[in-house]
């Protein structure tokens, strides 16, 4: 597992191997970030909806998950019953849960916060858009970590549209304004790039309409660190899993927040002074 310490100015924040810990001060600018989100979500017309904290193996084999993003992939298992002496034996020490302890997993903890919506969506038929707005603590296991720019465990923020193709390209269109005027009323400079993530299987169809027209666009700043995206799953997620907006397989997007990528963004940007950092988010999520 890849190791990463790291401590903000101030003391507002504390990070051991990709997994944070805030102070008040962050802890206050998290939830002020989250509410501005949320409340974009309200104004869109989104429905709150949170989702449980596992996945099926099973269902995200569907979505190709294991072909696209294995690396990502957190299992989560349980101690075999045959076990259990031996590894109540174990020294004190010991600082793993040997896999021969184990049972074979069959969920994962999400990487995104979106699939436990998609997947509550299973089987769903509606004539006019959907929206649904969810946080969820999710996880990623990267090759290195680094602060808040790159967390095993973070806070996704999502925002995500069911419906025609149209639909979810103005969904998306909209908050790709909303967040680069957010960005500049907080002094943040954003850059709108294309992400390299292979959503897709890289030797289908759908790679060459990425390459075409991307399917996911984050918003970087200025030492690259992604604290939103803009994603169109185009009409995969309403084909695998029998989605259906109009009669027809429904088309999906999200718009994703990360939010202790914020807090880490704004942090740098009032150098460390989170106090002033909030007084700012609340001046201008009334005016965004």
């Amino acid at each position: 597992m890849p190791v990463s310490d790291s401590t903000a100015t101030g003391n507002a924040w504390w990070v051991r191997d990709g997994l944070a810990t805030l102070d008040e001060p962050g802890v206050l600018l998290k939830d002020a970030l989250d509410a501005v989100f949320t409340r974009w979500g309200a104004e869109a017309g989104a429905r709150q909806q949170s989702y449980p904290a596992l996945l099926r193996a099973e269902d995200l084999r569907t979505l190709d998950y294991f072909r696209n993003f294995p690396h990502l992939g957190s299992p989560v298992t349980r101690i075999r019953p045959e076990r259990l002496a031996a590894l109540a034996a174990h020294p004190p020490g010991a600082t793993a849960l040997p896999a021969v302890d184990l049972a074979d997993a069959t969920h994962l903890l999400p990487s995104a916060a979106c699939y436990g919506c998609i997947l509550h969506l299973t089987g769903t038929s509606a004539d006019t858009p959907v929206l649904i707005t969810t946080v969820a603590q999710c996880f990623r296991n990267e090759d290195h970590y680094d602060g808040l720019r790159r967390l095993w465990g973070f806070t996704m923020r999502e925002i995500v549209c069911v419906g025609s193709a149209e639909a979810v390209r103005a969904h998306l269109g909209r908050h790709q304004e909303r967040i680069a005027a957010f960005g500049a009323a907080l002094g943040l400079t954003l850059d709108r790039q294309p992400a390299t993530d292979p959503f897709f299987e890289k030797d289908g169809s759908r790679t060459v309409m990425q390459l075409l027209a991307p399917v996911k666009e984050e918003y970087l700043y200025t030492d690259g660190t992604a604290v939103a995206s803009t994603n169109n799953h185009r009409n995969f997620f309403g084909e695998r899993r029998a989605i259906r907006h109009a009669g027809r397989p429904a088309f999906t997007g999200c718009v994703a927040f990360g939010l202790e990528r914020w807090v880490h963004a704004l942090g740098d940007r009032f150098e460390g002074d989170l106090a002033a950092a909030l007084r700012a988010v609340r001046r201008a999520g009334e005016g965004s």
